[in-house]
């Protein structure tokens, strides 16, 4: 196929770097990438169909790649060596792997898309993880079900944050706030995860909340024993690079969606 170009990517941090593929742009995180080979894709793969998933998992170097039917909530998929991928797809909001040949992915528009690895035994896992997910801890149930079902440490892990809605532009009500607090969140976490810009200067309306859905999953993995200096965000807002990434805050029922993809190590 032909491969669009852009005329400039967004700038990533230095853990992060733009790639080719044979279908567009990919983000990579580098210290994920010396662990297990993995990607984000970007707008240029429209993963509409089995062709789309099939490069998706040629990417990683895999020969297949196990999706899941996204339901915003902390159910974990296992994915075995020599099991053959689900069908239909189940219903959950995470998958983990010790599969060298299948990738494993989730797709976004605009909720976390969080990737892991274990430097030790070099299984994976893969996050989808919007604000119900956030609530539900859904990154955290996939660190515990990675330590039963591998015997992996949350210290030998390490996680990388694809591409999201950033609190600049994820305008919230009151109500998630309280999802948060009922769901036995600490309230100097909500309070850190949830910000309101200062009023402007003689307004008495008060700022829209904005929800930092990225440091909520940061500071769960922290407090489930991932040290956060091997956890890497790479800070790109979906909503505001429309021309590479899809957002369904801005674009609604003609967002597209984004992937994350890792697979084990060989």
């Amino acid at each position: 196929m032909a491969v669009p170009s852009y005329t400039s990517l967004p700038q990533v941090p230095d853990g992060f770097e733009w790639t080719v593929e044979s279908w567009g742009a990919a983000l990579r995180c580098r210290p994920l990438a010396a662990v297990a080979p993995h990607l984000f894709t970007t707008r240029q793969l429209e993963l509409s169909s089995a062709a789309d998933v099939r490069a998706l998992a040629e990417a990683v170097g895999a020969r297949d790649a196990a999706m899941a039917a996204q339901v915003h909530g902390c159910n974990v998929v296992v994915i075995h060596t020599g099991q053959p991928i689900p069908v239909p797809r189940p219903e959950a909001d995470a998958l983990i792997s010790d599969a060298p040949d299948i990738a494993i992915a989730v797709r976004v528009a605009d909720c976390v898309p969080l990737l892991m690895a274990d430097r030790t035994r070099g299984v994976v896992a893969a996050v989808h993880a919007g604000w119900r997910g956030t609530v539900a801890r859904v990154a955290v149930a996939a660190v515990d079900a990675l330590g039963r079902e591998f015997g992996t440490r949350p210290q030998d892990l390490i996680a990388a944050i694809g591409p999201n809605i950033g609190a600049c532009c994820y305008e919230v009500g009151t109500e998630l706030v309280d999802a948060f607090a009922a769901a036995g969140h600490e309230r100097y976490l909500i309070d850190r995860w949830f910000l309101a810009p200062p009023p402007a200067r003689g307004s008495s309306t008060r700022p829209s909340l904005r929800l930092d859905v990225a440091r909520a999953n940061i500071d769960q993995l922290v407090l489930a024993g991932v040290p956060e200096d091997q956890i890497f965000a790479s800070g790109l807002c979906t909503a505001m690079h429309l021309d590479v990434l899809t957002s369904y805050r801005k674009e609604r029922d003609k967002s597209s969606r984004i992937a994350g993809a890792i697979r084990a190590r060989s």
